[in-house]
């Protein structure tokens, strides 16, 4: 299991709508969801920053994201370009894998 993590820094005025499309049944996760391995998202909200958030999408392994990245490749750069206008920044803060 892999978990690829993502930081955000939201506009004020999207964060309802961020919460939205980037939540667990949200349009990423929709998306995600049509490609075997997918496993889940989490959205985490800073408890000091209103504006700041994590991702935390769950994957069986690397091969199945990579896969979907490539077989979604249309449908998440269209996905992507319809966010962008929700955040000041954005982040891959990494690739994890759980230790035994």
């Amino acid at each position: 299991m892999i978990e690829i993590v993502w930081e955000f820094v939201v506009k004020p005025e999207a964060v309802t709508r961020f919460q939205e499309i980037y939540g667990p049944n949200g349009a990423w996760a929709a998306l995600f969801r049509r490609y075997p391995g997918f496993a889940g998202t989490r959205l985490l909200q800073d408890t000091a920053s209103r504006q700041r958030f994590v991702t935390v999408d769950s994957w069986e392994g690397e091969s199945q994201f990579a896969e979907m990245r490539r077989a979604a490749e249309e449908d998440y750069a269209r996905l992507d370009a319809e966010c962008e206008n929700l955040t000041l920044s954005e982040r891959q803060i990494g690739v994890f894998r759980g230790t035994p």
